[in-house]
């Protein structure tokens, strides 16, 4: 025999989530190994694998048999609801039939109607889709085995007579040999029930890992899942047993009963169906009223096209457009692509309809007049020099890719309607898998390995961190001494490694693709298995989104981008004040915006907001269009070197190179620097000759950098340049050109429409800087560094960001304007921490119904305890929420849990007739007195608003020492991240924030994070000096630190140098201290301070009263020195406001 006479029927692969720990490719290598000819991968519950494993184990030789380990639901009632594990059952596909089965089974368990949060289907789901398929009976956990382990063996005949007539010929009872108890309590009573029915035995093994030396990896692998140790005792194990055993292994494991493993081959035998990859299956338009999709397409791009051509005044013919439209026609009906174009136009019109806001376009589909005409894509691609070629290639058959963005708070709205318009069995999201990758997998082990997580947080770290290209954790040990060196100096370490190395790449979870979506021409269930996430209630597809595509469906992008939701929300705030602004017709020749794009002011503009981009864009000037899109494309890694030769080329200071005069016109926009891949196809096409498609194949040609395709492309480049009176050797250098940019060529289309959309929000930054500040800020509302630099940025356009108010703030922020007709920005209640936007829209939503809140009584009587709790009212009166009815914070927070009982008095005096969230305002009773207590100090109430916060909003401790930091020439962390600062060597003031320190290979360092008035930053400790500063960089102390400063990549590196008390250092430079106060009281205690700790010197001193609206300066005779023990008295005194450097 000249393969195997054992195949193995139940294989776990690594799609058995957290459980199987083989990967497809590694199966494959077993089965050649063993010479197997055929093998069964039978994962739990789901079919993910099916055609990934079907497709790659028939190139190596080895017969697929898609199967799947299913859980049957006990028909004996017990079960999931008396937490007892359901049944199993392996099913095997026979044929195409039974293949269809299976997806149906298999979609059932995650979408079926028996319990939705159950994965189990029933005996009566198994007999109404049994056609072509192959049963075998479970072994222990199945449910033969597992009533004849209960003593129920009448039981087990009646199922297994059920299952019989489920399976007539198709039935075989499963034996398995792992070594464990009750696989031989039941095993004679299954040999019995076997052949009292006439029914074939089978030999399995469970295989969940590829050799037995995986054992401890893979337990390792079961606790993950679990959320367990491995010494918790109560878990799920497997025996060492569970491997990819040989055929002779089997042999001998079953040598009593040959017929078992022989049975094994006739399965394999009789399973005679592989699922392969299919041709594309478009789904048909759904509003072709009686036309044909090619001349719904034809006339529909007409109509749009004259539309276009009316608004637009083009600078090109309107006879070029048509002669365009009509040749993309007809290469879309050539390729019979026109349904695609229909149904992207169809959801995307509704979309603009229905006044969401969608993308001008992304990727190459911009370059399309049928896309632009179809209102698909907003750029006109004659004007930009955009090509249909690049996008769909008559010479390169491959389906059309329209990537889309929407408005990320309404694309459910769009995935809804498509449901709805195509039906919802014909639509699904697209399923992905989270990996265990290098760091992931070390703190799992970790973790389940019960290592303390300090420990593996510190070797986690000294992995190198790279989501663009993640790195592999043998990578990481041969390029990181110092793991190295922890590995082979440390065996728990070596241990955690040895575990991590074996499971990494495995998948550990499965979630939904952020964009993709498939709609069919049939229920999905007959081309894909279904899956239902967790979070979602819309079917995903159990394929990938390389697989999905495998099986024949189409794929649509609908993609959430923020920024689409920030411009949405800008407008909506403009209209409240009487602006209409529409985004699509606005000049792109905007004086004010390109004179912010050249000062750089470019925070919250899409795509050019980075500190780098920031740099290169004062440098460049730009004043056109063209220049965003160039900049779009050359701020990449690669093109990033031409940046400088284009910026001098566009102000004259180097000569631009054209190579030759054929290509001229190609590259002038530019410069003479190749950017676009677009340059490259009409390089070849002006200068040899090709066609844009033909140009298209040279343009991915030079991308795959294959020699014998290149020397092919060469020789045609050449030849044709020749014949257009090209000479060989400048053809030759072109050619040369030509192939070194083309590897990191740009799409031209994606780049301008994403320029367009930078080009948008530029726009309105500079038009409507407060609106559009407010809308960013609401979409960042979580995020609270983004709001810092929003918050300074808001100062640098002297805009003001008012405090919140439960009587004036909303959910989001809004836009106020004052008396005087200035505009400012009120801040959000929804982005104050811990408190919960939803929360907040009930508070904001119970003010608008039944007025302002009159007091803080009156807030806490018709508010509803479950929807504001503690926590959320500590933080409201942290934050100054509550100041305009209470100005004493410190009051107020201390008086929560009072207010927070007489709501719930108030809750139960209405609790009877309870009409909305909030309830009605309680009947007049005697209200409680608040905590006799004075309002935190100046320091005190802004550290305070820095937790409810996360950012100091009212004022910056710092602000104190504003003269000091000039005299000591302290720059602010802007100029720093903005790269006005030059110098290396820097001063920089900061209040501590949080540290982090770790043990770096010379000693312990430190990341100190802090604050100044301008923005959040990081400064680096190394051993030297942290030694002696530890004691000093606790959270909320003022220090100033000499640091080095580097630009790395978009960030800075700042190391100190040398730390110390900003105390210290301000009070050699002060020139004097002013003393704020509310009112008289605390006088005497200052006198006293001042008596105590006043020395005379040359500062002067300076009393601020604030008495009845008037403010009254008193300068103390006697002058003294701002020693820091002075300054620290003084501002211990209760009732002093502030304490400020003159």
């Amino acid at each position: 025999m000249t393969h195997a006479d054992f195949v193995h029927l139940r294989v776990h692969s690594a799609y058995s989530l957290s459980e199987g720990a083989i990967k497809i490719g590694d199966l494959a290598e077993l089965c050649t190994t063993f010479n197997m000819p055929a093998v069964a991968i039978t994962d739990t519950n789901n079919l993910f694998g099916a055609l990934e494993f079907s497709l790659t184990l028939r190139k190596v030789g080895v017969q697929p048999i898609i199967g799947c380990q299913l859980y049957l639901k006990r028909e004996d009632g017990s079960g999931e609801a008396s937490g007892l594990s359901p049944d199993q059952i392996v099913l095997l596909a026979q044929s195409e039939t039974g293949y269809q089965n299976l997806l149906k089974l298999s979609s059932i368990s995650y979408l079926g109607g028996h319990n939705k949060d159950s994965l189990e289907i029933s005996l009566d789901d198994l007999a109404a889709n049994a056609e072509g398929l192959i049963a075998l009976t479970g072994g222990p956990a199945g449910p033969i085995g597992r009533r004849l382990a209960e003593g129920q063996d009448p039981a087990a005949d009646q199922c297994l007579e059920r299952l019989k007539s489920i399976y007539p010929n198709r039935l075989y009872v499963e034996l398995m040999r792992h070594g464990l108890a009750i696989e031989n309590k039941i095993e004679g009573r299954l040999i019995d029930l076997a052949y009292k029915h006439n029914l074939p035995l089978i030999a399995t093994n469970e295989v969940f890992f590829a050799d037995r030396e995986m054992h401890q990896a893979h337990d390792a692998l079961i606790c993950i899942a679990a959320g367990v140790t491995i010494d918790d005792e109560n878990r799920r194990q497997e025996t060492p047993e569970h491997y990819f055993k040989s055929a002779s292994e089997m042999k001998a494991l079953f040598a009593d009963i040959p017929e078992a493993i022989d049975n094994t081959l006739i399965v394999a035998q009789r399973c005679a169906f592989m699922p392969e990859s299919r041709d594309p299956i478009l789904p048909p338009y759904a509003q072709l009223e009686g036309r044909t999709e090619i001349d719904a397409l034809t006339e529909m791009s007409k109509k749009g096209l004259d539309k276009r051509l009316a608004l637009a005044g083009p600078e090109h013919t309107p006879e070029e457009y048509y002669k365009r439209l009509e040749y993309e026609v007809g290469v879309i009906e050539e390729m019979g692509y026109a349904g695609y174009f229909l149904i992207v136009a169809d959801f995307i019109q509704w979309a603009k309809n229905k006044g969401i806001p969608v993308g001008p376009g992304r990727g190459s589909g911009a370059g399309s007049v049928v896309a632009w005409a179809l209102t698909i894509t907003d750029l006109d691609p004659l004007r930009w020099g955009l090509l249909f070629e690049r996008f769909l290639n008559p010479e390169r058959i491959s389906m059309p890719d329209f990537d889309v963005d929407f408005c990320k708070n309404r694309r459910d709205e769009v995935i809804e309607y498509v449901q709805t318009t195509y039906g919802r069995d014909k639509v699904a999201q697209i399923i992905t898998f989270g990996k265990l990758e290098a760091r992931a997998v070390l703190r799992d082990v970790g973790r389940v390995l019960g290592m303390p997580y300090g420990q593996v947080d510190r070797i986690c770290k000294l992995v190198p961190y790279n989501p663009a290209k993640p790195i592999k954790l043998q990578q990481a040990l041969e390029s990181e001494p110092q793991l190295a060196e922890l590995f082979d100096q440390e065996e728990d370490i070596r241990r955690l490694f040895n575990i991590a190395l074996q499971l990494e790449g495995l998948f550990r979870h499965a979630s939904t693709h952020a964009a993709g979506v498939v709609i069919g021409d049939r229920p999905l269930d007959s081309l894909v298995p279904l899956y239902r996430d967790p979070r979602s209630e819309m079917p995903v597809t159990q394929f990938n989104m390389k697989y999905v595509e495998m099986a024949g469906l189409v794929k649509f992008d609908f993609l959430g981008l923020k920024t689409l939701t920030v411009l949405s929300e800008a407008q909506s705030l403009l209209k409240e004040r009487g602006v209409d602004i529409d985004l699509e017709t606005v000049p792109l020749g905007d004086e004010p915006t390109y004179k912010m794009f050249c000062r750089g002011e470019t925070t919250g503009v899409f795509q050019l907001e980075s500190s780098g981009m920031r740099d290169v864009i004062r440098k460049l000037g730009p004043d056109r269009f063209e220049d965003i899109i160039a900049l779009v494309s050359l701020y990449r890694p690669g093109p990033m070197d031409n940046i400088p030769s284009y910026i001098n080329r566009k102000h004259g200071d180097e000569e631009p190179d054209y190579m030759h005069p054929l290509i001229k016109d190609i590259l002038k926009e530019t410069h003479g620097i190749m950017i676009y891949q677009e340059q490259v196809m009409q390089i070849a096409q002006e200068l040899s000759g090709y066609t844009l498609g033909g140009a298209d194949l040279l343009r991915r040609a030079m991308g795959k950098k294959i020699q014998s395709e290149m020397d092919a492309q060469r020789k045609t480049f050449i030849d044709g340049a020749m014949e257009r009176h090209v000479s060989k050797g400048v053809a030759g250098h072109i050619f040369e050109q030509v192939n070194k940019f083309a590897g990191y060529g740009f799409n031209k289309s994606h780049a301008a429409a994403y320029a367009l959309v930078a080009y948008q929000t530029g726009y309105l930054k500079a038009n409507y800087p407060v609106e559009f500040l407010a809308a960013s800020m609401s979409l960042d509302a979580g995020n609270i560094d983004k709001l810092n630099a929003f918050r300074t940025e808001l100062d640098r356009l002297k805009i003001e960001l008012l405090p919140p108010d439960v009587n004036r703030s909303e959910a989001n922020f809004t836009v106020e304007t004052a008396a005087g007709g200035a505009l400012s920005v009120r801040y959000a209640l929804g982005a104050l921490k811990n408190v919960g936007a939803e929360a907040m829209r009930l508070l904001v939503l119970e003010r608008e119904e039944n007025g302002v809140f009159e007091s803080i009584f009156d807030f806490v009587t018709r508010l509803d305890t479950q929807v504001v709790n503690k926590r959320q009212m500590e933080n409201l009166a942290r934050a100054g929420a509550f100041d305009t009815l209470n100005p004493n914070r410190q009051q107020v927070f201390r008086a929560v849990e009072l207010l927070l009982r007489h709501a719930s008095l108030a809750q139960s005096e209405r609790a009877s007739n309870q009409t909305n969230l909030f309830g009605d305002v309680m009947s007049q009773e005697i209200l409680p007195p608040l905590p006799d207590i004075e309002d935190w100090g100046g320091q005190e109430r802004l550290q305070e608003e820095f937790l409810a916060i996360g950012f100091y909003l009212s004022a910056h401790p710092l602000e104190a020492y504003a003269k000091s930091f000039e005299r000591m020439n302290v720059r602010c962390w802007r100029e720093v991240s903005t790269g006005m600062v030059k110098e290396t060597i820097i001063k920089l003031a900061g209040i501590v924030a949080g540290k982090r320190v770790i043990n770096g290979k010379r000693g312990k360092l430190a990341f100190v994070q802090m604050s100044d008035m301008t923005g959040v930053f990081e400064i680096t400790i190394f051993s030297e000096l942290l030694a002696g500063v530890s004691d000093l960089l606790e959270g909320g102390v003022p220090l100033l630190v000499n640091a080095t400063v580097q630009k790395n990549g978009e960030d800075f590196r700042v190391t100190a140098t040398r730390i110390e008390p900003l105390e210290e250092a301000a009070s050699r430079a002060a020139a004097g201290l002013q003393i704020f106060l509310r009112d008289d009281k605390p006088v005497r205690s200052l006198s006293s301070v001042i008596k105590e700790h006043g020395v005379r010197g040359n500062g002067r001193v300076s009393i601020m009263l604030d008495i009845q609206d008037q403010d009254i300066e008193i300068d103390l005779d006697q002058r003294y020195r701002i020693t820091p023990q002075f300054r620290a008295a003084v501002k211990s005194i209760a009732g002093v406001v502030d304490v400020r450097d003159i």
